[in-house]
């Protein structure tokens, strides 16, 4: 006997829902968005529970404290509603995609052994994503005043009272500001990703994958705990997907009568360039880690090979680049599969 729940969640209360196999409602409550009492309502619905929640703040927590106790549970990607809307309807829809199999977007939660390794590395994505929007509005001050900031110069602590000079008394206060808000995120910057590589160093697939050409200790310890386990993904193509590398291919009236009768295939079909559905930061880690194998430019390796062999037969820079983030992504995913590391001998080989 299954059950459908739906759950709405909000910081102070959740509404929740029960159907039926056959779609019936059979059960709606206003519950404290309180752990203990979430547990106890599922506790009072008989049967295989399916429980289903919308992504958001209280995802992560709620898949942690509840997933025990229900037969499956689906966090699933926010869907665009323009009609009407309230805490119980969101909630019997939630249900009743979930009875009907109708979820398009589910979000993977599982973090298994890479929990804190994603604690870490959030806190490293953050303090660098606030490091370089200061660095861009100390950039902005001195370009508002007309003075060129090209290359790094300008972020240098040991220079920046020759820096200010150039700027008008009136603005050298929001530029000392700037700079004593970027020398405090530097520290916190070298300490975040101290701790990052520290705990993604207990990991053995950790001592693999940063082997992976262009790959690196950072990328691959912001990377272990998005993509957290290999075996989510049935092929490559749907692990390019997943990072925003997978081509998207649309065609329409396909088929047409040959002059004996039959139906014959036409060459309709047209790319549309890269899927839109991905993680961001995934896409980030490869296409930087192509960038990384191209500025190299070591003679000895397939991938560097590859890719002026794509340039000399004529295909764009960037789509050749495109090319190594999709070869660097699939031979990542295959050594965390075999636990094997980088050989670039067996890539040649396979070539």
């Amino acid at each position: 006997m299954d059950r459908y729940i739906g759950l709405d969640v909000h910081s102070a209360s959740c509404t929740a829902g029960v159907l039926s196999p056959k779609g019936k409602k059979l059960k709606s409550a206003v519950l404290e968005t309180n752990g203990k009492v979430l547990v106890e309502f599922l506790k009072t619905i008989p049967g295989n529970r399916h429980l289903i929640i919308e992504e958001g703040t209280h995802s992560n927590w709620l898949y942690e404290i509840l997933s025990p106790h229900v037969y499956e549970m689906v966090v699933v990607g926010v869907p665009k509603n323009k009609g009407q809307k309230n805490d119980k309807i969101d909630t019997f829809g939630l249900a009743e995609k979930g009875r009907v199999g109708s979820i398009e977007t589910r979000v993977y939660k599982g973090l298994g052994q890479f929990a804190v390794l994603s604690a870490v590395s959030k806190a490293y994505r953050i303090v660098m994503t606030d490091s370089v929007r200061v660095k861009n509005r100390l950039k902005g001050v001195f370009r508002s005043r007309g003075v060129p900031t090209g290359g790094k110069g300008v972020y240098s602590q040991s220079s920046k009272n020759e820096w200010l000079k150039t700027l008008p008394k009136k603005i050298r206060p929001l530029a000392q500001t700037h700079y004593k808000e970027l020398e405090v995120l530097i520290e916190l910057r070298a300490e975040a990703e101290k701790e990052m590589l520290g705990e993604a160093r207990k990991h053995r697939i950790f001592r693999i994958l940063k082997t992976v050409p262009g790959m690196g200790p950072r990328r691959v310890a912001e990377m272990l705990p998005i993509v957290v386990t290999p075996y989510r993904f049935a092929s490559k193509r749907m692990f390019w997907s997943y990072c925003g590398l997978g081509v998207v291919m649309r065609s329409s009236s396909d088929w047409v009568r040959a002059a004996n009768g039959s139906w014959l295939r036409t060459n309709t079909e047209q790319t549309r360039g890269l899927n839109h559905n991905y993680n961001h930061f995934l896409k980030n880690i490869f296409k930087g880690a192509a960038t990384t194998v191209i500025g190299q430019g070591k003679e000895d390796e397939p991938l560097y090979q590859h890719y002026l062999s794509l340039l000399d037969n004529g295909t764009n820079p960037n789509l050749a680049k495109l090319t190594i983030a999709r070869q660097i992504s699939s031979i990542t995913l295959s050594m965390w599969r075999k636990g094997e590391e980088y050989d670039p001998a067996r890539l040649k080989k396979n070539k």
